[in-house]
């Protein structure tokens, strides 16, 4: 386990952050129809690309989170992109779900899939560079959801993949995301945050998963998106701690943040609200996906003639992402 302790250790250290980069094929082609990019394989190539040669990456990341498809990829030069990243001294990551799937006879909630055939998975991807493995769980609220089948079932599957993941020495990142979607309160949104991070950590611990070498991706607490009254950013950093010290063990390796369907000025603005608060049990850092690229993916638009301009509008980003792992983030910084 030392050597995961140290993996986890590196990937929440020195103010940097984790890219989610793995979105799904059908993830990047939505985001691709939406600037009007050709949704082909060789597109998403071209795209990941530009993400991870961006020159000083590695300044502001410790670890990006690679698709099955973009961890097979190269560069143009016929490098892998996981050795691309280790060059960088990014530590590369994988998905390791293979998607949701509609909970049986629980109308509007969702299991994540793909524990037939993890282990397998996970010793071609280490042999291909990963060190690091994500789990996605999604939790809806609405009338009468999430049901408590459904968190102690996602619960059971995080947990049962975390421990396959570390037997095949992988820090695994348990991510149970609370969405966005919906009109309920903060208020709301804490309560089912810690009661499914409470569930998540008993199912983890039942199945003794080493606390120490597992990062948690948690939701920031927000209110839901057609909630009449949003909550501001000091009120979601306030409600974000409070969920995290109610139900998060201190072992924990560290926390990182995901961005869940808010514009990245939003993301980064809460994220230096949560940093304010002053040190927690755990390092805490982001692992943002959309938060990081949108503004990329506009400047791209799929042209070659674009790529040093996004890679800007990239680094940008990563700029006040850092600014508000110390908390010295301002609206100003965005011109």
């Amino acid at each position: 386990m030392t050597t995961l302790y140290q993996i986890a250790k590196q990937i929440v250290a020195n103010k940097k952050g984790i890219l989610a980069a793995d979105e799904s094929t059908n993830t990047a082609n939505k985001r691709f129809a939406a600037v009007n990019v050709e949704q082909t394989e060789e597109m998403r190539r071209q795209y990941r690309q530009l993400l991870f040669s961006t020159p000083g990456i590695e300044q502001f990341l410790s670890g990006v989170i690679l698709f099955n498809e973009t961890i097979r990829q190269k560069t143009d030069n016929g490098m892998p992109f996981a050795k691309l990243l280790q060059g960088k001294n990014i530590i590369p990551g994988i998905k390791a779900d293979q998607g949701t799937i509609d909970f049986e006879n629980h109308p509007g909630e969702k299991i994540a899939q793909g524990l037939v055939g993890l282990a397998e998975r996970l010793q071609e991807y280490y042999a291909m560079g990963a060190r690091f493995t994500k789990w996605r769980a999604v939790l809806a609220i609405d009338q009468g959801i999430p049901t408590e089948d459904a968190i102690k079932e996602n619960a059971r599957i995080l947990a049962e993949y975390a421990a396959i993941s570390q037997t095949e020495d992988f820090v695994p990142i348990v991510e149970p995301e609370v969405l966005l979607d919906g009109d309920h309160s903060i208020k709301k949104a804490e309560e089912v945050t810690i009661n499914t991070l409470k569930t998540v950590f008993d199912a983890l611990q039942k199945r003794g998963v080493d606390l120490q070498g597992l990062i948690l991706k948690s939701s920031m607490v927000l209110s839901g998106k057609e909630c009449a009254e949003q909550a501001d950013a000091k009120q979601v950093a306030e409600a974000t701690i409070r969920a995290l010290k109610n139900s998060v063990p201190v072992e924990v390796a560290g926390v990182v943040f995901l961005s869940g369907g808010q514009s990245p000025q939003q993301a980064t603005e809460n994220l230096n609200e949560i940093i304010k608060l002053g040190p927690q049990p755990w390092p805490l850092t982001f692992s943002f996906s959309r938060a990081l690229q949108e503004p990329v993916l506009k400047t791209w638009r799929g042209a070659k003639a674009n790529v040093e301009a996004a890679q800007q509008a990239f680094l940008k980003r990563l700029r006040l992402n850092q600014a508000a792992l110390s908390g010295s983030y301002t609206k100003e910084m965005e011109s």
